[in-house]
């Protein structure tokens, strides 16, 4: 038996996580790409056979990253010198010509199978890449979630196997064209969740040879890595906060996994020497940046946080609230995944605010009826939608919704303490992003939305009206008031 140890090392969502920070109660810093960087060289120089992989989403989260539209990120990413890395929902943030751009400025490959030019049938990405590592060939492939296609929906050109069945179907075909003899080891990079991965798994023929599946899009912290047909799927949570580590000898003639470890090591300054070059090299993005946005907009009571996209929080309230009030809607259905950082303020800089809303999106108004309002709520608060792949909203103050949860349906829905009436009708205010995916984010399409003939835009850019009402509101405290209860 001829085996030899490989030691994957893998993140997942980054979302330009660059800087370390101080962890709450304790004297040490976490995170950040320095250390990361320190811990991946350290390993690299311990084992023999090192790779690293990263399952998407390396841009959108930092001003540094907006700032540079994702080129940042890219150059600051050749630092760490990925092995191979797949395509997430946010790499398309800057839309598709700027992402092909992206795809140059990286020293590394970016491989996808499942994303394909419609009128030629040619793949947009490299499909496969594989590694000879050690005398062992590692093949390579990676899918994309149904995300990235809500981002592409307006371009015709582009066209993609989106459900998972279409994309395990992808995956035999890369395996059935490129996995001869001489590949020892499959292993799929992929952006569709966790959960998603499980069922992934579960329709990959065995024959395929896939072994491990390296996930993101959830953010998913584990215990322990998941075996589902043979697979071995594994996530990295989000950030830079930590890594997964696999360490795992392969057998050369089952070309098969005979033994395996996995870790999520967390990155802070006692298990590595920071990579003091890349800091050096962030430092250059950020003070830059620090000149031209650390000027103070206004100040909030207390911090505002916003702990999980799932429910009502501080910080979600405010935002909502700020575009009900310019868009003078009844109800206003904010984006959670727009808000990008965890907590703001008390006091708030132009850095704060580009930081954590960094979508520069318009926002349009549409007059519908009660029935309809309801079944939006229905379905945006519906308990498969909170699995941490969902679609979730935070609303204005002058919304209480109840969703029961035994009963699968809201049991309440009031505008200003009304109850919600089917033949009434409101105005209802949302994102132009999620008005191009509302049947699958709101369960209503474009049609009914607009069918009243009174549809509006109100705004451009959704960023600019946030800055301006910031400047004009001094100590908001967006405290939880139950606009959104979920009733077991």
């Amino acid at each position: 038996m001829k085996t030899k140890k490989f030691t994957i090392l893998h993140s997942n969502d980054m979302h330009g996580d660059f800087l370390a920070e101080i962890k709450a109660g304790e004297n040490k810093m976490v995170g950040g790409l320095s250390l990361l960087s320190g811990y991946i060289n350290k390993v690299r120089k311990e084992e023999e056979n090192v790779i690293y992989v990263i399952s998407g989403d390396m841009v959108q989260g930092s001003l540094i990253d907006f700032e540079y539209k994702g080129i940042s990120t890219m150059e600051i990413m050749n630092y760490l010198a990925p092995d191979v890395v797949a395509l997430g929902n946010h790499e398309f943030d800057y839309g598709l010509p700027h992402l092909l751009f992206l795809e140059k400025v990286a020293n590394f490959p970016i491989v996808n199978a499942n994303l394909y030019i419609t009128q030629y049938n040619k793949r947009l990405m490299l499909p496969y890449l594989i590694i000879n590592k050690a005398g062992f060939d590692i093949l390579f492939t990676g899918v994309v979630t149904e995300k990235v296609i809500d981002a592409l929906r307006q371009d015709k050109l582009i066209s993609s196997f989106v459900s998972l069945e279409e994309a395990s179907r992808e995956i035999g075909v890369i395996s059935n064209a490129y996995k001869n003899d001489d590949i020892d080891l499959t292993i799929v990079l992929t952006h569709i969740g966790f959960e998603s991965d499980i069922e992934l798994a579960k329709l990959l023929d065995p024959q395929w040879g896939v072994d491990l599946i390296i996930g993101g899009h959830s953010h998913t912290i584990l215990e322990k890595p998941e075996e589902v047909n043979g697979i071995y799927i594994a996530q990295a949570g989000v950030g830079t906060d930590q890594i997964g580590r696999f360490d795992i000898l392969v057998d050369d003639d089952t070309n098969s996994i005979v033994d395996m470890k996995w870790q999520l090591i967390p990155i802070d300054d006692s298990i590595a020497e920071p990579d003091r070059e890349l800091e050096k090299y962030i430092n250059t993005f950020k003070e830059s940046i620090d000149r031209k946005y650390n000027t103070v907009v206004c100040k909030f009571t207390k911090r505002a946080t916003h702990p999980s996209r799932e429910e009502e929080t501080e910080l979600g309230n405010i935002i909502a609230d700020a575009f009900a009030e310019i868009s003078e809607t009844d109800v206003m259905l904010a984006g959670s995944g727009s808000i990008r950082i965890k907590e703001m303020g008390p006091l708030v800089t132009l850095k704060d605010i580009m930081s954590c809303f960094p979508y520069d999106d318009a926002l349009t108004r549409h007059l519908i009826s009660g029935s309809k309002l309801k079944r939006i709520f229905n379905h945006i608060m519906r308990i498969e939608n909170r699995n941490g792949e969902g679609e979730c909203y935070q609303t204005n103050k002058k919304v209480k919704a109840v969703y029961n949860e035994r009963l699968r349906s809201i049991e309440l829905l009031e505008i200003d303490g009304k109850a919600v009436e089917d033949d009434l009708f409101y105005k209802l205010c949302i994102q132009s992003y999620h008005l191009n995916n509302s049947k699958a984010y709101l369960n209503i399409s474009n049609e009914e939305l607009i069918e009243s003939g009174k549809s509006k835009v109100i705004t451009t850019s959704a960023q600019e009206v946030l800055l301006e009402y910031l400047r004009n509101h001094q100590n908001l405290d967006g405290k939880i008031e139950g606009r959104l209860v979920y009733k077991v």
